[in-house]
């Protein structure tokens, strides 16, 4: 059985996901913009925008996985 987490540990896993959702959601939009796909265009929600708009959700899912990933390698899994 593994040892409990602090509070330490887990706030800073909760800072730490928070960072990669908002890190990765300016990712997915900086990628967005290169390519062409406006998430807040003009045209309102055309089909570039859309694209934008998926980037920046994948973007901020891929960045609070990418921070728990690191958490777990580094602490363990704090669900057990």
């Amino acid at each position: 059985m593994q040892p409990q987490h602090s509070a330490r540990q887990l706030l800073l896993l909760g800072i730490g996901q928070a960072v990669g959702f908002v890190g990765g959601a300016l990712l997915g939009r900086w990628v967005g913009t290169l390519l062409g796909w406006d998430a807040f265009g003009p045209n309102g929600y055309d089909g570039p925008a859309m694209l934008g708009i998926l980037l920046i959700g994948l973007g901020g899912g891929g960045g609070v996985h990418l921070a728990r990933r690191l958490y777990i390698h580094r602490f363990g899994d704090p669900k057990v």
